[in-house]
């Protein structure tokens, strides 16, 4: 398995980018944010995409130089049409609108529609979170999940993420799915025969382990029907109130001939409306010194929250470098080649 440091593997991945008519700004940009999230370790939402966002460039199915659009504000709320630019730009955008907004009215909210692909929310309200804000974001996704009873795709995995600003390290990215799609895509790419019971359901709607049926098939909403009305709920705030696509009429990024055509909801809070921002920001800690002092379980070493392990990865990778799967280096290698940019060293 290929290990690259995080500047190099930025600096192909940034370059890659401009192979295919990004701009360096947006390419260096875009780039970033998917080597953040090797950085933590979320693989599934990292540099791994990068081939299909190319092919999405080089045929047209999003724009190189799309420029997202406020459409109206009202009090503390924007709509955003995102133009179909890459996902991480509209990203971009409306973080920075709703952190104006936020100042402003110590309440940001924006809907966006006619996004993309933006990786890991957690890169989105960490932005928030940066600012000073409590951070909330939303997108939905590509209808991969089937309704609480049903078997036809109909709903994303329609990942929630929500993250404090502070020392706190709670920061909780989740999909509304047991595991998020890449996973099983990375899994079916990588020819791994088996994933773990519990991901996905075959075209059938029954539960399987084979990674084939699995692509195949659809995939399992977290805890049964909770996980299924997370979703709808998810899909209510994003692509019902964007006023943009929704449920199937989603594309994906592994599909060419349509654009993915996501819609998305960001909210940034400002804590000072309700606490001093100092003792908020001592509460959040001392609530996750609470949950941290509890005696760990049978078979772990203590009790991390949500946002530890992806902190402490974070660390190791820049000291030792990002692991990347055969499948993903093979990719990077074969965009390098067809758009003449030098592989860095790997180790």
């Amino acid at each position: 398995m290929p290990l690259v440091d995080a500047l190099s593997l930025r600096e192909l991945c940034s370059r890659l980018f401009e192979g295919v008519g990004v701009n360096l700004r947006d390419a260096t940009f875009t780039a970033s944010a998917l080597v953040a999230s090797d950085l933590r370790g979320v693989d599934s939402h990292g540099v791994a995409l990068l081939r299909y966002y190319l092919e999405q460039l080089e045929q047209g199915d999003m724009e190189a130089h799309g420029d997202p659009e406020v459409l109206h504000n009202s009090g503390c709320t924007a709509l955003v049409d995102g133009h179909n630019a890459i996902g991480q730009l509209v990203a971009r955008f409306c973080c920075d609108q709703a952190i104006a907004l936020a100042i402003d009215h110590g309440c940001g909210i924006v809907s966006a529609r006619r996004s993309n692909h933006f990786g890991a929310a957690a890169y989105w309200v960490q932005r928030l979170n940066a600012a000073g804000f409590i951070g909330i974001v939303l997108c939905n996704a590509s209808p991969a999940v089937a309704p609480w009873q049903g078997k036809q795709g109909r709903l994303g995995t329609n990942p929630i993420c929500f993250g404090v600003p502070g020392a706190s390290p709670f920061l909780l990215d989740m999909a509304t799915t047991t595991v998020a799609a890449n996973k099983i895509f990375n899994a079916f790419s990588a020819g791994k025969p088996e994933i773990p019971q519990g991901w996905a359901l075959d075209s059938d709607g029954a539960p399987t382990t084979d990674t084939a049926a699995a692509y195949k098939g659809l995939l399992n909403p977290l805890g049964g029907y909770k996980g299924s009305g997370l979703a709808v709920m998810v899909e209510m705030l994003c692509g019902v109130l964007s006023g943009g696509a929704m449920s199937d009429e989603l594309g994906g990024i592994r599909f060419r001939g349509k654009p993915v055509d996501i819609s998305q909801f960001y909210l940034a809070l400002d804590p000072k409306c309700f606490l001093d921002p100092l003792e908020y920001e001592q509460r959040a800690i001392q609530l996750t010194d609470k949950l941290k002092s509890a005696a760990p379980a049978i078979g772990y070493d203590e009790v991390l929250v949500a946002g530890e392990p992806e902190i402490r990865k974070d660390a190791v990778r820049r000291r030792e470098g990002i692991p990347l799967s055969d499948d993903t280096w093979q990719s990077l290698s074969e965009w390098a080649a067809k758009l003449n940019v030098p592989l860095p060293a790997i180790r």
